[in-house]
């Protein structure tokens, strides 16, 4: 799969699909795109945002899951302990819920932009929901 693009108000990443690590993961998400969903602040993860998505289910397991994603390693949860979500880490994060620590499925993982990450953050806590899309990267 060819690199990604997630936009996040006028903020614009690419993104790589990790396919070897989470082959499930990457192949169900690709099949959503263009992806358009509201992006806020984590609740117990440290400096991440997240999507919520409820009782949604993209029809895979955990693989590749990890606790503490670095600043753009993007998660897939896909329900259990928790709703299912997508983590979207912008500094230092524990991929946590209200019933404790969780893991995803690192299936993402931005690899230009990185240094706009910081203010995703600041959007999402000084000014609430932000608009978020993931989408082929036009070449």
């Amino acid at each position: 799969m060819g690199p990604l693009q997630i936009t996040v108000g006028d903020l614009v990443f690419t993104a790589r699909f990790e396919e070897e690590s989470a082959p499930e993961t990457t192949r169900a998400f690709s099949e959503l795109l263009p992806y358009r969903q509201k992006l806020i602040q984590a609740r117990w993860s440290g400096e991440s945002a997240w999507i919520p998505l409820g009782e949604f289910k993209l029809g895979v397991g955990f693989e590749n899951h990890l606790s503490y994603p670095a600043p753009g390693q993007i998660l897939f949860y896909p329900g259990g302990y928790s709703e299912t979500e997508i983590l979207f880490p912008y500094g230092p994060s524990c991929f946590a819920s209200k019933m404790g620590q969780l893991a995803g499925n690192h299936f993402l993982t931005i690899v230009e932009g990185i240094e706009q990450l910081p203010e995703v953050g600041r959007r999402v806590v000084w000014h609430g929901a932000q608009d978020i899309e993931f989408a082929a990267r036009e070449s």
